[in-house]
């Protein structure tokens, strides 16, 4: 070990040589000095961010959501941000072109400083963020800027109470119980009122009985005299909550007509009172009104929730007046995001028959009630075996975890024996399991996710009974949030078991003994496990709580998400975006985003506050199950291969359409498939089975959202319901008893049920020579990919693939037969030299972003020492720059090298054509944050010209320099 003064001099020698270069290169490094007051500015702004929008810190911006700025013509002007969530957020200018850099930590500031030349727009660059709210504008104009009094409007030669100073609610007419007139400069429950600076001893509001209380206040007629008006304005950013400017005779006959609105405006969810200014040019000399609306309740549907505190609509102080006025703190519809309405869902609460009858499905479908409470209760997961059966599991246990030995969870046998619909023959599998989550069927036997464990019950052969206790194959899965556990089980097309894990438990998953050292850390997260290898691996991290995992034709999975965007394809090693919490690697630096061009939400205010406003959008932010169809030719051809998941909130089936877009896909909105029309229904996960109709499970629950709290959830109910087209035909089928031969045949069946039981049947069966010759025969003959794909991972499961195999098929004529040899040359981690050396010689040439996707997912089981060549060709593609996938997934296979030859790893970045894999370089080398970083940055920074990665490397010298 070395002295640490021999430490210390080394260390001075290296700032010293650092300070010497950057002279020379002509930068300053601020870290080296005491720290520097920020040049001074005309005019400067704080703003808190976060995906609710930008909100104003002090002045007369104050807790304004996007605020308006304002700047005169040549203003120094600066703008910081400071984060209000743990979460990536910038701040840029539209007409500049300028951003600031990139925040992640809570409370971390950014900033851009600029002169004021022109009004802009401020926005967050962060793909997704500004779509959903986090946009505003900065005025610059050297107009006066004096505010404007105005005067009252008038009626019969005498003004009018339009602001209320009277102490009455003379000159208005008052419909139901919402509004009141108010006095002092309290608003209730609100705290003090900021009234844009206004004395006034009288308001009015609907805030103070309340807010479930309805109603309207409409003044008398008065003429517009002048060209624009204003008044004060506060409360919920509701459609229902509003003041509406309306001409004061209907548009149409008689006297019942509705008058026009020629202005309508919500408050901003906030107590302040703001004046809002109203052009009324095109309506000079009409007689018109004003009609205060209070329609909201601000209640909800989420038992985490509670109701909102801005079901309500403050008004005061209208005036008109001859020009434009100025106010500072003036508010705009377009700084609003209203929220609709409750959608109208007709029941709740229905029985078993009713609510199969009160289903919407399109034209030529049927509904039909399969079986209920009491035979099912509480479903949270099923699959169907080799007879199309289902295995049903039922969470009496949640929301808690019983004490060891007293869970009271089964696992239920449903079989409809007569083509009815209705499964008409119940057995009882096992009993007195504890807190399950996750079901499937298979190789001998059933797999049961039961947190901590991941569980095998082998079945007595000839029988419907356990041939054993549970074999616990895997513990140390958390639970701390019981509705976001392993769960969603599924076979992949590899042979593995695929599930899924919310990012609110927190699992350390391994054999049962083992140590730390060999267990896995997830928390939102695709996970699998190999059923005859006994190898446990995350697959990709990030999510929110995925309920919903399915695979396409080709291969591709897909996992349905809530809160966040609510579609990802998951390809393997990849990171992505998260509701909560960081990744485990911390240098991830960002993560992939949804495919989806869509939300299911409506509004800016976050995803809650869509909750049961969402009909239009589809629903809300909550989804259980994910299915895509590929159930055979009896369902019409637009729902093969759409993305079929249940939305809690909007009680309904979502469909998305999945499209292939560079590396991967893009996901849009299809029409919703199934209207429940009943709030209580909760489909957790759909199935199609052998005659191409679709099984739903329903856990039916009056309360919509999970809670700890059992008394809050229904106990007793329970659905499954049979979702047929008219074409659909009932069949019995037992593929158990085929021969290995019929089950290759099977691999061509357009019903994707039969292929996939037929392929985990022949994985079960092991090796066997003529079923690999004839599997081959097919991936060679076969004109179809899918065809061929579906041989080819027959081949692999059964082991009929060696090696040299895999490679030659690296040269196919399909990106997709090629993209799947890549994933499967490294599928157990144990690629030779040569397979490592074609993999980077296809690098090199690939012409297909799906194939060069597969290559930069499969580097990252490669020896971390043998990556460089396939990063090098990789770095060069420059066509992937835009892509949805592929930098990200470069840069994780590339992250683990940089430490090990930090000088070639900055070089490679250098010359990269890809965004941003300099910069996470640079900040990798940073945290590594020894002299020798140092002085590899240092030396970059002496021999670059290139701007942009001189101000990376200043930034990561900075931040090796600062933490000495």
């Amino acid at each position: 070990m070395k002295h640490p003064a021999s430490h210390a001099t080394r260390l001075a020698s290296a700032v010293g040589v650092l300070i010497l270069v950057l002279a020379a290169s002509g930068v300053y490094v601020a870290s080296q000095t005491p720290a520097a007051k920020p040049a001074a500015v005309d005019r400067e702004y704080i703003l808190e961010a976060s995906m609710l929008g930008y909100r104003g810190v002090g002045g007369d911006i104050d807790g304004v959501r996007n605020p308006t700025l304002w700047a005169r013509t040549g203003d120094s002007v600066r703008i910081t941000i400071v984060n209000a969530e743990l979460m990536v957020h910038d701040i840029a200018l539209e007409g500049l072109n300028i951003k600031s850099p990139q925040i992640l930590d809570k409370a971390a500031r950014t900033n851009i400083t600029f002169t004021a030349t022109k009004s802009d727009v401020y926005f967050c660059s962060v793909p997704g963020h500004r779509l959903a709210g986090m946009e505003g504008r900065i005025e610059v104009s050297d107009e006066p800027r004096v505010p404007s009094e105005g005067v009252p409007a008038q009626a019969n030669g005498r003004a009018l109470n339009l602001d209320f100073e009277s102490g009455t609610l003379d000159d208005w007419t008052v419909t139901g119980d919402a509004f009141a007139l108010v006095k002092g400069d309290v608003v209730a429950g609100q705290g003090p009122d900021k009234r844009g600076g206004r004395a006034s001893a009288y308001w009015v509001s609907s805030n103070t009985g309340g807010g479930a209380r309805k109603g309207t206040l409409t003044s008398v007629p008065f003429r517009v005299s002048q060209p624009y008006a204003s008044f004060l304005v506060s409360g919920g950013a509701f459609t229902s909550t509003r003041v509406d400017l309306i001409l004061a005779t209907g548009t149409g006959q008689g006297s019942q007509a509705e008058p026009q609105v020629i202005y309508t405006i919500s408050g901003a969810n906030n107590a302040a009172m703001r004046p809002v200014v109203v052009d009324l040019r095109n309506h000079a000399g009409k007689d018109i009104a004003v009609r205060l609306v209070d329609d909201e309740t601000g209640s909800t549907v989420a038992a985490y929730l509670k109701e909102s505190p801005w079901a309500h609509i403050t008004f005061d102080h209208f005036r008109f007046h001859e020009s434009r006025p100025f106010f500072p703190t003036e508010i705009t519809s377009s700084e609003i995001s209203t929220l609709p309405p409750f959608d109208p869902i007709r029941h709740a609460g229905l029985s078993a028959a009713d609510a199969a009858k009160a289903m919407t499905v399109p034209k030529g479908f049927t509904v039909k009630l399969a079986a209920a409470e009491p035979d099912v209760v509480r479903p949270i997961g099923f699959a169907l075996d080799d007879r199309g059966r289902l295995w049903v599991a039922e969470a009496h246990t949640y929301p808690t975890r019983a004490p060891e030995g007293q869970g009271r969870d089964r696992i239920l046998i449903f079989e409809d024996t007569n083509g009815d619909g209705r499964l008409d023959s119940r057995k009882v599998f096992t009993e007195n399991l504890n807190l399950v989550s996750g079901i499937e069927v298979g190789f001998g036997g059933v797999w049961v996710g039961a947190a901590p464990y991941l569980m095998f019950i082998p079945v007595k052969a000839g029988t419907d009974r356990p041939a054993g206790p549970p074999q616990i194959l895997l513990d140390g899965w958390g639970y701390q949030d019981t509705h976001e556990m392993l769960n969603t089980f599924t076979w992949g097309p590899d042979g593995w078991l695929y599930g899924t894990h919310g990012v609110f438990t927190h699992s350390n998953v391994g054999k049962p003994g083992a140590p730390d050292s060999e267990r896995q850390r997830l928390n939102g997260a695709i996970w699998r496990f190999h059923p005859t290898k006994h190898i446990f691996e995350v697959f990709g991290e990030g999510t929110s709580n995925p309920w919903g995992l399915d695979f396409n034709d080709y291969g591709h999975a897909f996992t349905t998400a809530c809160v966040i965007e609510h579609l990802y394809q998951v390809v393997q090693g990849a990171r992505y975006k998260r509701q909560a919490g960081k990744h485990f690697n911390p240098y991830v630096y960002d993560d992939i985003k949804t495919v989806a061009d869509h939300v299911h939400w409506v509004g800016r205010q976050g995803p809650h506050a869509g909750n049961s406003r969402s009909g239009s959008a589809g629903g809300g932010h909550a989804h259980a199950g994910a299915m895509i169809y590929l159930g055979g030719d009896t369902w019409p051809s637009e729902y093969r291969e759409s993305i079929f998941m249940n939305n809690i909130h909007g009680s309904r089936a979502n469909t998305d359409r999945l499209q292939r877009k560079g590396s991967g896909y893009t996901a849009t909105h299809g029409p919703d498939f199934l209207l429940a029309n009943d709030s209580w229904s909760q489909m957790l996960n759909f199935r199609y089975g052998p005659d191409g109709g679709v099984y739903a499970i329903d856990w039916y629950d009056k309360n919509q959202c999970h809670s700890s709290n059992p008394e809050l959830h229904q106990k007793s109910l329970g659905r499954i319901f049979k979702i047929n087209n008219v074409s659909d035909k009932w069949v019995t089928v037992d593929l158990q008893k085929l021969s290995s031969e019929k089950l290759v045949e099977l691999q061509l069946n357009r019903n994707d049920w039969y292929v996939r039981h037929a392929r985990r049947i022949l994985q079960e069966r092991g090796p066997d020579p003529a079923v690999h010759a004839a599997l081959k025969r097919m991936l060679r003959d076969n004109p179809d990919v899918t065809r061929k794909l579906r041989a080819l991972w027959a081949l692999h499961v059964t082991d009929g693939l060696t090696e040299a195999e895999l490679l030659e098929l690296l040269k196919s004529d399909s990106e997709y037969v090629r993209s799947w040899a890549v994933y499967l040359t490294v599928a157990f981690r144990k690629s030779s030299p040569e397979a490592v050396r074609q993999l980077a010689a296809l690098a090199r040439t690939e012409p297909s972003a799906l194939v060069r996707l597969s290559l930069a997912s499969a580097l990252q089981r490669v020896p971390v020492d043998q990556r460089w060549d396939t990063l090098t060709a990789l770095f060069a593609h420059g066509e992937d720059a835009g892509d949805h996938n592929q930098p990200l997934m470069v840069w994780y296979a590339a992250e683990p090298v940089v430490p090990l030859d930090m000088p070639r790893a900055l070089a490679l970045a250098a010359g990269s054509q890809l965004p941003r894999l300099f910069t996470f370089t640079v900040q990798r080398i940073s945290a590594v944050g020894t002299e020798d970083a140092l002085r590899v940055l240092a030396d970059r920074l002496g021999r670059t010209t290139d701007q942009g990665q001189r101000l990376d490397l200043v930034d990561g010298i900075t931040q090796i320099v600062g933490k000495r």
